[in-house]
């Protein structure tokens, strides 16, 4: 049998029936909704735009503050190019597919707000250049890396927390009750980027990789990107009243699913070795 995550993320990548997409909700209900009503069941929840701006700058501030964990350290001073290697076919599962996964969520917002998420789509797809699209990006990566390009390769083989990082989004934007939920998430992924892939650029340099470019893009990008998610929140809220404890479900479920997957990945290259 399928371990959760992986069966998760082959129906996220899958033409539903009725079956399907109850395997699909059941898996989701176990995992992410339980969590969100966990989170939202232990509080505190930022009542106010206000509010909310500032625990989500309190808690970006806390985690760039505090610099690399050992993990990331190792990644980006002392791995091996075979360890990091595992490190990019674990997180090829959404390098691969960037973004797919957040499409979803644009009918669900009304014009403003859709429209300042969707710039930012749009730079994840390249802006219409296929080269830069950042996929296309990853895919250059692991194949100056000689790994295989196909994403059904890696989501076979790679680790529950490595899947679980992919699924959220799904749920996010497509089955999470509110949109404020996935807006809140990528508000917080789009600016802890900015600090978070730094490791990944420090070992590719080190590392001698031609095609970095998939990091130190985000390096420079998502600070634009960081701006029009926190613009799509006060868009929603000029449309109607927003719940701001929802959207810090979706920061504190991202977070964790994020530093869950990336501890996972690196502590995975170290054995490795």
């Amino acid at each position: 049998m399928d371990r959760p995550q992986r069966r998760l993320y082959h129906l996220n990548r899958s033409v539903h029936d009725a079956e399907r997409f109850a395997e699909l909700l059941a898996l989701e209900q176990d995992w992410v909704v339980r969590a969100a009503a966990r989170i939202e069941r232990d509080g505190p929840l930022p009542a106010s735009h206000r509010a909310f701006v500032g625990a989500l700058t309190d808690l970006l501030r806390a985690e760039e503050a505090a610099g690399y964990s050992e993990n990331e350290r190792y990644l980006a001073r002392d791995a091996t190019l075979e360890q990091f290697k595992v490190v990019v076919a674990e997180f090829a599962v959404d390098g691969l597919v960037e973004s797919q996964s957040h499409l979803a969520i644009i009918p669900r917002l009304p014009a403003r707000a859709r429209m300042a998420v969707f710039r930012v789509l749009v730079d994840e797809f390249g802006c219409g250049n296929d080269e830069q699209e950042h996929a296309a990006l990853y895919r250059k990566l692991v194949a100056e890396l000689d790994m295989p390009t196909d994403v059904t390769h890696y989501a076979d083989r790679a680790d529950e927390p490595s899947l679980a990082y992919v699924n959220l989004f799904h749920w996010l934007a497509a089955r999470a009750p509110v949109p404020e939920y996935f807006l809140g998430a990528y508000a917080y992924f789009e600016s802890s980027v900015l600090y978070a892939y730094r490791s990944y650029a420090e070992a590719t340099e080190r590392l001698r990789v031609t095609n970095r470019q998939y990091y130190t893009e985000h390096l420079y990008i998502d600070t634009f990107h960081s701006r029009q998610m926190r613009a799509a929140l006060r868009a929603l809220a000029a449309e109607r009243p927003v719940d701001f404890g929802k959207a810090w479900t979706g920061v504190l479920l991202t977070s964790t699913v994020v530093a869950e997957a990336t501890d996972n990945a690196i502590a995975k290259a170290r054995r490795a070795a």
